[in-house]
C-alpha cells in the first residue's frame, strides 16, 4: 500500500531525503520493538517498521542505482541485490546473538546499528549523474570542458544513450506493464512460501537439522543467481533469461513437493532435495535483477521510482497471498504437497508470459503513438 507513494515522492524529492526519513523510522522501530510488552504494541511497531523500511531500503536504493546505469544496469543491480542475499547468510550469527544476549538486546542493537550504517549511506544518495555533469555507467563527459559547466552538461545530455521515458500513468495503460507485473507476481507468490519450507520438511518426515541445512542452502543459490546476472545479464535477451529463471524456480518448488514422496510405489527420499536447493534459490535470485532492469530499460529513468513502486505493490499482494495459500492448504489437506504442486504449475505460466513480452522497440513505438494522441494543451508530460 505504501510503495506507490514512495515511488512518487522519490521522483519528486530525490532519494536522500526519503532515505534519511526511512532510516530514522526503521532504527526507531527496532528499538521500540525491543521494548514491546503487549500484542497491540507489537502490531503498532510493525506498522511503523513497514513505513520505515519502505522509505529507507528497497525502492529508494534500487531506483537510485537504476538511474545511474543504462548499459551496465543488470550488472549494477545484480551486485546490489547480491548484497541483500549476503545479508541472508548471516542468519546463523543472528540466531547465535539472540541465544547469547536475548532478542530484546539484539533488536535494540539492530536499531542503533541501522542508524550507524544507514545515515552515512543516505548521504551518498544522488538522484542521477546528469545533475553533476556526469554520464550513466561511470562514463565521463568530454575532458576539454570543465565538469559541471553548462557546456559540459549540454554535451552530457546529447551523448546519453537514447531512452524511452514513459510516465507511471501511461505505464499503467500498457499491456507490457501488466504482463510483466503478473509474471513477476507469480514468482513472488511462490517465493513467499519459503516461510513454510522448514515446517514442510518436518511434515515430510525430514529431521530438523537436515531441513535447516537445506533451507539455509537456498540462500547460497539465491546469491549465486543474483551474482550470476551481474556477469551475464547485460549480454543476453533479458526476457529469455527471466523465463529461464522462472522455469528453474518451478523445478525447485516441484522438487520440494516430491521430497520423501512415493511415485509409482518408489520412495524418492531426499533425492529431490538438491534440485530444490539449487532450483528454488537460483531461479529466484536470477529473477530479481532481471525484472528490476527490464522495468528501467523499457520505461526509462524519469519515472522509474514511481513505476517500481507500483510494481512492488502488485508483487507484495501476491507475496502475501502465497504464504497464506501454503499455510491454509496445509490446514485443509494436512500436507504441503498440494500447495507446492499448485505453485509449480502457476510458476510455469510465468515462463510464456516472460517470453512473449513485447520488445523494447515495440513498447517505445506504442508510447510514441500515445504521445501523438495527447489532446492539445495537456503537454508532453501526459505521455512520454
Amino acid at each position: 500500500m505504501i510503495s506507490p507513494f514512495v515511488g512518487v515522492l522519490l521522483d519528486r524529492f530525490g532519494p536522500r531525503k526519503l532515505m534519511m526519513f526511512g532510516v530514522a523510522v526503521t532504527g526507531l522501530s527496532f528499538i521500540l520493538m525491543s521494548r514491546v510488552q503487549t500484542l497491540w504494541q507489537f502490531y503498532l511497531v510493525i506498522v511503523l517498521l513497514t513505513v520505515g523500511m519502505s522509505f529507507g531500503t528497497f525502492i529508494v536504493i534500487v531506483a537510485t542505482v537504476g538511474n545511474w546505469f543504462i548499459r551496465k544496469r543488470v550488472r549494477a543491480l545484480g551486485i546490489l541485490m547480491s548484497a541483500s542475499a549476503l545479508g541472508g547468510l548471516t542468519l546463523p550469527l543472528l540466531i547465535g546473538a539472540i541465544e547469547t544476549y536475548g532478542w530484546r538486546e539484539v533488536l535494540f542493537a539492530a536499531g542503533v546499528g541501522f542508524w550507524i550504517v544507514g545515515f552515512p549511506a543516505a548521504l551518498f544518495m544522488r538522484r542521477s549523474p546528469e545533475d553533476y555533469g556526469l554520464l550513466p555507467d561511470g562514463d565521463s563527459p568530454r575532458s576539454d570542458e570543465p565538469s559541471g559547466s553548462s557546456v559540459a552538461t549540454s554535451r552530457t545530455m546529447r551523448s546519453l544513450p537514447r531512452e524511452t521515458a514513459i510516465t507511471a500513468r501511461n505505464a499503467l495503460k500498457m499491456r507490457f506493464f501488466w504482463q510483466l507485473a503478473l509474471a513477476s507476481s507469480l514468482g513472488q507468490f511462490v517465493s513467499a512460501s519459503n516461510l513454510t519450507h522448514l515446517h514442510a520438511f518436518d511434515s515430510f518426515g525430514v529431521g530438523l537439522g537436515t531441513a535447516a541445512i537445506a533451507v539455509g542452502a537456498v540462500a547460497a543459490g539465491d546469491l549465486g543467481g543474483r551474482a550470476g546476472m551481474a556477469f551475464i545479464g547485460d549480454r543476453m535477451d533479458k526476457r529469455v533469461m527471466l523465463a529461464g529463471a522462472y522455469a528453474i524456480q518451478a523445478v525447485g518448488i516441484l522438487a520440494l513437493a516430491l521430497i520423501n514422496a512415493e511415485v509409482l510405489g518408489f520412495s524418492l527420499g531426499l533425492l529431490p532435495t538438491p534440485f530444490y536447493v539449487i532450483g528454488f534459490g537460483l531461479g529466484f535470485g536470477m529473477s530479481i535483477p532481471l525484472r528490476l532492469t527490464i522495468l528501467a530499460d523499457y520505461f526509462g529513468r524519469r519515472s522509474y521510482g514511481s513505476i517500481l513502486g507500483l510494481t512492488s505493490s502488485v508483487n507484495a499482494l501476491f507475496g502475501a497471498g502465497g504464504a497464506l495459500f501454503a499455510g491454509a492448504m496445509f490446514d485443509i489437506t494436512g500436507s504441503y504437497r498440494v500447495p507446492f504442486l499448485a505453485m509449480a504449475v502457476l510458476l510455469v505460466l510465468a515462463v510464456p508470459l516472460s517470453m512473449s513480452l513485447q520488445s523494447r522497440e515495440r513498447v517505445a513505438a506504442i508510447a510514441r503513438r500515445s504521445l501523438r494522441r495527447v489532446p492539445t494543451g495537456r503537454g508532453p508530460d501526459a505521455g512520454v
